[in-house]
């Protein structure tokens, strides 16, 4: 039998719901699988047990996602529906395009607290995007599958074989607690997929975006930022673009993340935060931790470093810049690249002089190669580990650029390219695709960790920086701003929610006090009334007066005051006017 098949999970399913179980059959299959809503026991069961004898199925699903204990009792996470991506190496690929969130005691009595943490559930379960496949695994590189199969061939089942870094419904999979529900297991991956079958000089093939987004210090944009103890950073995603053609297969990975040490960017009301370092941490600790997890995971590392030299972020390179001097491994090699001073006045060709930089690098590292019959041609020896401060804008350009070198290479090899033929001249449709794709997955990256699409990528779409797009850039900046500082909170908490960062307390609300309570302090509420109030009567005093006089122009100045000071007084008092995580709020809002 095809590994492959092994190790395959059940996709259509019918889902029973009975006052003593939830029982899932797929359509089929030899063995249900059993959940009990009271005694919350998971057990595979032969078929012809008789459990569903007589029973008219409730629902039908095509996947188990999980389940997760909060307030009221359990609930069972199922898919109800899916979405088609494309055929990846023979196997579909889906996108997650409906859900339920079943409790296991209905009709229980509904604390509010418990309402709040399911809609924070879904908020998670909302988010765009989610794939899944029942036959590939999504969540490891090619490289590393074959890695796996070679290392652990005793293993089966796609969760278990899985990277655990980028399995986003992990815990709630884990939750089960039974070993022998391998095929029920789902896992889905949070990022971006796009398969795509093209053809250049007549020749036909398959040309695929992977990207991965790891659950390692997952969070919101400036809640999240630099790295942990154990060297997890936020904001990391892995990319891996695939070719499938002629029974040969390759793989070029990149890897995006926030510089590997402690610092942050607390959002305070103030249109740019300053990012600053975190007192009292051991950055050198940090910084050696992430490097040395990802020479294992990947080899030699390249940090293309992509901030400004100046100012706040000017700080952070130099921080960074002597982390790396001092960590003193041969392995990682330090490029810095200052994308806004050098590219400035829209001048976006001067990027090739990083590619330069980095060519013979890339060409040492090379990409993993196979064919079909296994036989392995070469292996990526290192990867090219990219940031800005956000790892969103900058360094999608920078990515899809190195992308491009790479692909030009492999079709080369591949006999797809002449000799010294460049895949960007060679078919305007596909140069479109290309450019369309890395697009869409810097807008997806960027949602998934901002709130908004991502800024640049008119240059990603059409190779050039206009104005019409540093104006939606500048609209995505407000969107920003917005949801970094009103709420960002919330979505961090339900994350932490999903991930099991966060375990809930049954005695949340009695005997011990819930996070989701409120505590505001007298200015939260006065300083925004004192503005509304003096913004209303000033505009009434400029419209509705017959004429002015001395009296109306001392009410303008009185209510134009009023407006300065309760403005001045909330961007002093910033951060009490955010909205904070609750779960795990921030050291700095905890004792301000």
């Amino acid at each position: 039998m095809d590994s492959r098949e092994e190790n395959a999970v059940y996709d259509d399913m019918n889902l029973y719901i009975t006052p003593e179980s939830f029982i899932i059959e797929p359509n089929g299959g030899a063995e249900v699988l059993v959940v009990g809503r009271h005694d919350k026991v998971t057990r595979v069961q032969p078929a012809s047990g008789g459990h569903v004898a007589n029973l008219r199925p409730t629902r039908r699903i095509c996947g188990v996602l999980g389940t997760i204990h909060l307030l009221s009792c359990d609930y069972l996470l199922v898919a109800t529906h899916r979405l088609f991506v494309g055929v990846l190496n023979g196997a579909v690929v889906w996108r997650l395009a409906g859900y339920d969130i079943i409790p296991y005691i209905p009709n229980t009595f509904q604390r509010k607290e418990n309402e709040t943490y399911l809609r924070l559930l879904r908020q998670t379960l909302d988010t765009k995007f989610f794939y899944f496949s029942y036959r590939y695994d999504l969540t490891n590189s090619l490289q590393r599958q074959r890695e796996v199969a070679q290392s652990r061939p005793e293993v089966s089942g796609l969760l278990q074989r899985a990277e655990q870094r980028f399995v986003w419904n992990g815990f709630v999979l884990r939750q089960f607690n039974c070993d022998k529900m391998q095929k029920f297991q789902l896992p889905l991956v949070l990022g971006f997929v796009s398969i795509n079958q093209v053809q250049i000089n007549g020749q036909t093939f398959f040309w695929s975006i992977i990207t991965r987004r790891s659950v390692q210090r997952a969070g919101t944009r400036l809640f999240c930022r630099g790295s942990d103890e154990q060297g997890h950073v936020a904001n990391f995603v892995e990319t891996e673009q695939i070719v499938e053609f002629n029974g040969q297969l390759t793989g070029f990975v990149q890897t995006r993340g926030s510089m590997p040490f402690h610092w942050h960017q607390l959002p305070n009301l103030r249109y740019k935060p300053r990012p600053v370092l975190v007192p009292g941490k051991d950055h050198l600790a940090a910084c050696s931790l992430h490097f040395k997890e990802q020479i294992r995971l990947y080899g030699n590392n390249v940090a293309v470093n992509l901030v400004d030299h100046k100012g706040a972020e000017g700080e952070l390179e130099a921080t960074y810049a002597r982390l790396v001097r001092e960590i003193g491994n041969p392995q990682v090699r330090y490029e810095s690249f200052d994308f806004h001073s050098e590219c400035r006045k829209m001048r976006w060709d001067r990027l090739n002089i990083l590619i330069d930089r980095l060519a013979h690098e890339q060409d040492q590292f090379g990409v993993y190669h196979v064919f079909d019959d296994g036989k392995l041609v070469s292996t990526q020896t290192g990867v090219f580990r990219t940031n800005c401060i956000d790892c969103l804008d900058r360094t999608n350009v920078v990515q899809s650029m190195l992308a491009r070198r790479s692909l030009t290479a492999v079709l080369q090899k591949l006999g797809v390219l002449h000799v010294g033929q460049k895949v960007e001249h060679a078919s305007d449709i596909f140069e479109s695709i290309f450019k369309g794709v890395w697009a869409d997955n810097a807008d997806l990256v960027s949602l998934q960790y901002s709130g908004t699409c991502a800024l640049k990528t008119d240059f990603t779409r059409t190779g050039k920086r206009t104005k019409s797009g540093a104006m939606q850039d500048g609209k995505n900046s407000l969107m920003r701003y917005y949801l970094n500082n009103f709420a960002d909170g919330q979505r961090q908490d339900s994350i932490d929610l999903f991930l099991g960062k966060y375990l809930v307390n049954d005695n949340e609300g009695g005997a011990v006090p819930s996070p989701l309570e409120s505590k505001h302090g007298w200015r939260f509420f006065t300083f925004p009334s004192v503005l509304l109030v003096a913004v209303a009567m000033f505009m009434i005093t400029m419209t509705y007066p017959a004429e002015f006089n001395t009296e109306n122009l001392l009410f303008m100045l009185f209510w134009g005051a009023m407006i300065a000071v309760s403005a001045t007084g909330i961007l002093h008092y910033g951060i009490e006017f955010v909205q904070w995580p609750r779960l795990f709020p921030p050291i700095s809002f905890r004792d301000p």
